[in-house]
């Protein structure tokens, strides 16, 4: 495993092919971050780039339409959960303990391996290959396909999980020259098990988005989240108790933030806990009116959670709320939805999610408040989020009006805020950036 840092003043000549997958926004929330990188600023779609062809296209299709039902009728009763779980146990991540050899493939990747061995991927891999510069994937098929089909250039995967099933490391790991970005030292390990060789781990950090950072000295980060803690610590019972370490790591802190107390309900793509929300915003409806808190219903790029929110919003008698102390976040296209996305986390306090990708958004100095999970990856992300202790698990959303201050009023929040920019890596793009050079130069 090597580790690498990143410097200020490193020249970056390599540009990358950099690919991701259209499933949820995961893997496309992955490579966002690192577009400076993409060979004119094009960031590829490995299911639905011109001119796929159709067979290729239709394995991705039923791919994500299959994760998307799935996500949506796990919320029935008895039925959800008994399908969720036969398609969870193709995804499924084995225990840890006791440390064995787990190279062994499992039938999912397999199955995948006989398809990209039929051809699918190789029109992708071929159109590539007539630039091929290092090739940077936020899934793992790509990096299959681009292996098997011999691209020419080095390959990296970058891993989008705390911890990862069998799937995401080659068929042959010893033998493979797939290289791994991970966001956490429990990813390296699992890779280790995996049969990875260990000079094609590196431990990175999972890419943040740099407008959300600044540069490496993290003048835009440190500066957000000083108005971030005011807001979370309105007794300043976690100032009074840890103002050295506060000071150390952030400064003096503001005598008033720049923004309302807010908190942002992300639902994921396939808008799976929309419901939550709704009960949330239901139960927060009085401090909404009174200009107590401001809430960020995200949207995403789904038009019919976008009227679902605003027809919630309209019953609820706060319409008159809009775009004051409650938002919608929606735009048709991705590139623009995490634009606004990440615009609007710099003014946010509290990250309701799901523990999927935006798991790692702890370390900008969010405090997460953890939806149930949806699989095994999100059940290890909830596991890693808990133990950096910057995560807390929801309580019912129909009583938000009271679990919520509570924590307020005890600082715990604030505990947590400064938790997660402590203890999780901030500065994964930087990293992926620099040994991005140092391999290809």
């Amino acid at each position: 495993m090597r580790i690498l840092y990143y410097n200020e003043n490193m020249n970056m000549k390599n540009k990358a092919r950099l690919v991701d997958v259209n499933m949820g926004y995961g893997h496309q929330r992955t490579a966002y971050p690192l577009r400076d990188l993409a060979l004119e600023g094009k960031i590829i779609n490995a299911n639905s780039y011109q001119g796929i062809p159709e067979k290729d296209r239709k394995i991705w299709e039923n791919s994500r339409k299959s994760y998307e039902f799935i996500s949506r009728i796990k919320r029935i009763p008895l039925i959800g959960d008994f399908a969720f779980g036969i398609f969870d146990k193709f995804q499924e991540i084995l225990s840890y303990y006791p440390k064995r050899d787990l190279s062994k493939p499992n039938f999912a990747l397999k199955k995948i391996h006989s398809l990209i061995e039929k051809g699918w991927g190789e029109d992708l891999i071929e159109k590539l290959k007539k630039n091929s510069l290092p090739l940077i994937t936020t899934f793992f098929s790509p990096a299959f396909m681009a292996e098997v089909f011999n691209y020419p250039n080095e390959i990296f995967c970058i891993v989008c999980d705390a911890d990862i099933a069998r799937t995401w490391a080659p068929l042959n790991p010893s033998k493979s020259k797939i290289k791994y970005f991970a966001p956490n030292n429990w990813a390296v390990e699992r890779l280790k098990l995996y049969g990875v060789k260990e000079e094609n781990i590196f431990l990175s950090g999972y890419p943040l988005p740099k407008e959300n950072i600044g540069t490496e000295k993290m003048e835009i980060l440190k500066s957000d989240l000083k108005n971030r803690i005011v807001n979370l610590d309105p007794g300043k019972i976690y100032h009074r108790q840890y103002k050295p370490i506060i000071e150390n790591y952030l400064g003096t802190l503001p005598k008033n933030s720049d923004h309302p107390l807010t908190i942002m309900f992300s639902i994921g793509g396939a808008g799976a806990q929309k419901e939550i929300a709704v009960k949330a915003i239901k139960s927060l409806s009085k401090k909404i009116k009174n200009q107590e808190i401001k809430v960020i219903l995200v949207a995403g790029i789904k038009k019919d959670i976008k009227e679902y929110f605003l027809e919630n919003i309209k019953k609820m008698g706060l319409i008159d709320c809009l775009d004051k102390n409650i938002e919608v976040v929606f735009s048709e296209e991705i590139k623009d939805y995490f634009e606004i996305f990440n615009q609007k986390l710099r003014k946010t306090d509290i990250l309701w999610t799901k523990p999927s990708e935006l798991s790692f958004y702890t370390a900008l100095g969010l405090p997460i408040v953890i939806a149930p999970s949806i699989g095994s990856q999100e059940d290890f992300n909830k596991r890693w989020l808990l133990r950096l202790g910057s995560g807390i698990l929801q309580e019912d959303p129909r009583y938000i009006d009271e679990w919520l201050f509570d924590y307020l009023k005890g600082g715990r929040l604030a505990e947590s805020a400064l938790g997660g920019f402590i203890e999780a890596e901030k500065l994964g793009t930087f990293n992926i950036e620099k040994i991005l050079s140092k391999c290809s130069g």
